[in-house]
C-alpha cells in the first residue's frame, strides 16, 4: 500500500593556518632569509576583500628563484628585477595570498582569476601563473607574470616544488571509488596508527594532522593546498596519510605532484554523471590514478565489474581483494560473519596468510572495505594481523552507518548513502539485522545528477517497510520537484514490492514521521547526508544535522 502525504575562476571556501613570512635582500644581495611569524590567519566570509585565509601552511620553507619555476615550465623567464625574486608559497585564491606567494589566475566558467591580480599583488604576491587571456591583467600589476597554456594543469607539480616535495617524505595510500572511500581511509589511518605510524587523513568528512582535525571544504582539496597541507605534516611529523581521492580531483589536476606508493579502488556505480558523459568517462578519470604518474601499486576490488576490468587494463602492479571469497584473487574473506555492530571474518593473503579480522562498522559493504584497508596496508609492508587490530579498533566513521543512541527499543542510524546502490547496500545490509521493520527517511540533491533520482526513489520504495522521501541540499532547485522525479520512481515498483512511501518537503518533519512509525525491533536509517552540519536551500547553508535532529525527534517520541 502507498500513502502520499504533502506536506568565479578561483574562488574558494575559507580555511584557517598558518603563515610563513619571507625577505628578499635581508642580507646580502640576492639571498633570501626566513622569517617565520606566528599564525594570522582569519576566517571570512566568501567574497571578502582582504584576509589570508587559506589552508594550513608550513612554517619554514627554502625559497626558490621564479626563473627556476618559470624553466620547470618550460616558459620565458620573466624580465629581470633589481633582485631575483624568490617565492616560498602558490595559491589559486587571491584571497589566500602571503607575501612570497604565485598567485594562480585561473580561467573560471564567469570571472577570470585574473580580474582579481590586484589584490593578490597587494596581498604580496610576487609573481602571477596565469593563461593568455589572463597575461595582459596580470602585467597590469607590475608583477612578474609566468604564462602557460593551461595553468590548472601546471600548478600541482609546481606547488610539489615549491614546498619541496612533501609526498615523498610519507607514505601516501589514496583510495578512489563510487562507494566507501571514505570508511576504507579511516580504517587505513586506523592500521597505520596501530602499526606505530604518524598519520594524516585528508577526505570528505575532515582533514586531521595527528589528532589536530581541521574540517574539509570537498573531497580532494585544490593542488595548491593539498602540497601545503602535506609540508605542514611533513613538517609536524607525519610519515603515512591516507587520502580520498574524487573523480573530479583526478580530472581537474587536483592530485598533479602525488604519486601515491598505494592506489585503491573499492568499486563503481553510476554518480556524477552532471559532470562525466557517461560511465565510461567516469572509469577512465578512477583508471588514470592507476598510472605511473599517480601510483606505484594497485589495490582493487576483484568483485566489481570495473575492477576486474582494471586489473587488466591498470599501468602499475596490481593487488585483487575479494570479500565475496574470489579464489582468484590475492585477498579474500572466508568465514564472514555479519551482525548488527559489526562483522568478523578470516582473510586470507596471497602468501598463506590467516588474518582475524573485524569490521567496526555492519554491512557487507564494510567487509570489502575493511579487506581493501588490510590488503592496502599489508602491501605497504605493515604486518597483516597488526593492521587487522588496528581497523577492529576505529571506533567508528563519522556520519557513515552512525548510530544515534537516546534510550529507544529500536536502532536509529546516519548514514551518508546518496546513490542508488548505496542506499540498496545499506538497506540490505540492515535488513539482515532488523528484526522489525526498516524505516528510510531519503532526499536527492538539487543542481546534481538528475538522472539517480528516479531509482533512488525506486530503491527506497522496494527495500524500506517506510520510505520518507525529502530534502537533501535542494541547492538552486525546487524541492517539490526533486520529490516529484523521486515520487515516479517509487511509484514504478510494482505494488506488491513496495512498502509505504510518504512525502515530507521538510527534512525535520520527515525526520519525525520516521522515529513516529519505529516500534521495539525496528530501524530508522536517515540517509543522504551523513555527517552534514548544513542544509543547502537556495543557496543559504543553515544548520541541519541529521544526527541531531534525529536525536530530538526520538527523545520527543519519549516524553
Amino acid at each position: 500500500m502507498t500513502t502520499i502525504t504533502p506536506d568565479d575562476g578561483n574562488r574558494g571556501t575559507h580555511r584557517t593556518g598558518r603563515e610563513p613570512r619571507f625577505s628578499s635582500g635581508a642580507g646580502t644581495p640576492g639571498t633570501l632569509t626566513a622569517v617565520p611569524h606566528a599564525d594570522q590567519s582569519q576566517t571570512t566570509q566568501k567574497g571578502a576583500s582582504v584576509t589570508n585565509p587559506g589552508p594550513p601552511r608550513p612554517v619554514q620553507v627554502s625559497a626558490i628563484f621564479l626563473a627556476e619555476l618559470a624553466g620547470q615550465l618550460g616558459t620565458a623567464a620573466p624580465a629581470e628585477t633589481a633582485e631575483p625574486v624568490g617565492v616560498t608559497g602558490i595559491t589559486h585564491d587571491s584571497r589566500a595570498v602571503r607575501p612570497g606567494d604565485v598567485y594562480a589566475a585561473l580561467s573560471g566558467a564567469r570571472l577570470h582569476g585574473a580580474d582579481f591580480a590586484t589584490q593578490a599583488a597587494g596581498l604580496g604576491a610576487v609573481a602571477v601563473l596565469t593563461d593568455p587571456a589572463g597575461a595582459d591583467r596580470a602585467a597590469a600589476t607590475g608583477l612578474p607574470v609566468l604564462v602557460v597554456e593551461d595553468p590548472r594543469a601546471e600548478m600541482g607539480e609546481l606547488a610539489a616544488t615549491i614546498y619541496g616535495h612533501p609526498g615523498r617524505d610519507m607514505l601516501q595510500i589514496g583510495i578512489t571509488g563510487t562507494s566507501g572511500k571514505t570508511t576504507t581511509a579511516y580504517l587505513i589511518e586506523g592500521g597505520l596508527r596501530a602499526a606505530g605510524r604518524a598519520t594524516g587523513l585528508v577526505g570528505t568528512v575532515e582533514t586531521r594532522i595527528g589528532d589536530e582535525r581541521i574540517k574539509s571544504e570537498r573531497t580532494t582539496p585544490e593542488a595548491t593546498d593539498l602540497q601545503a597541507l602535506f609540508a605542514v605534516m611533513r613538517e609536524r611529523g607525519t610519515d603515512a596519510v591516507a587520502m580520498e581521492v574524487s573523480s573530479h580531483a583526478l580530472v581537474l589536476g587536483r592530485v598533479d605532484g602525488c604519486v601515491f606508493d598505494i592506489a585503491v579502488f573499492n568499486n563503481l556505480s553510476p554518480e556524477h554523471m552532471e559532470f562525466h558523459s557517461g560511465m565510461e568517462d567516469y572509469f577512465q578519470a578512477k583508471a588514470s590514478l592507476f598510472t605511473p604518474e599517480r601510483s606505484r601499486l594497485g589495490v582493487v576490488n576483484a568483485d566489481d565489474e570495473y575492477g576486474r576490468r582494471l586489473v587488466t587494463e591498470a599501468g602499475v602492479p596490481v593487488v585483487t581483494f575479494s570479500a565475496e571469497g574470489h579464489p582468484d584473487a590475492d585477498w579474500r574473506a572466508e568465514d564472514v560473519q555479519t551482525g548488527p555492530m559489526d562483522s568478523t571474518f578470516t582473510a586470507l593473503g596471497p602468501n598463506g596468510e590467516r588474518v582475524h579480522a573485524r569490521s567496526p562498522l555492519p554491512g557487507p559493504f564494510n567487509v570489502a572495505n575493511t579487506l581493501a584497508a588490510l590488503a592496502a596496508l599489508a602491501a605497504a609492508g605493515i604486518d597483516p594481523q597488526t593492521a587487522a587490530d588496528g581497523i577492529a579498533a576505529v571506533p567508528g566513521v563519522p556520519g557513515r552507518l552512525e548510530r544515534v543512541d537516546a534510550g529507544q527499543p529500536y536502532l536509529a542510524v546516519v548514514d551518508y548513502a546518496h546513490k542508488t546502490d548505496a542506499v540498496e547496500s545499506v538497506l540490505k545490509a540492515l535488513r539482515k539485522v532488523t528484526k522489525g521493520r526498516v524505516h528510510l527517511v531519503l532526499g536527492c540533491g538539487g543542481d546534481r545528477d538528475r538522472t539517480k533520482r528516479g531509482p533512488m526513489g525506486a530503491a527506497a520504495a522496494r527495500y524500506a517497510d517506510t520510505a520518507v522521501l525529502t530534502s537533501d541540499n535542494p541547492r538552486s532547485e525546487d524541492p517539490l520537484a526533486i520529490l516529484a522525479t523521486m515520487l515516479e520512481g517509487a511509484a514504478s515498483v510494482p505494488t506488491h514490492e513496495r512498502g509505504e512511501v510518504l512525502l515530507f518537503e521538510e527534512r525535520a518533519a520527515a525526520i519525525a514521521a520516521a522515529v513516529g512509525r519505529a516500534a521495539a525491533g525496528d530501524t530508522v536509517l536517515v540517509a543522504g547526508k551523513g555527517h552534514e552540519q548544513g542544509q543547502d536551500i537556495a543557496g543559504v547553508i543553515r544548520p541541519f544535522d541529521d544526527r541531531q535532529v534525529l536525536r530530538e525527534a526520538i527523545q520527543n517520541t519519549q516524553g
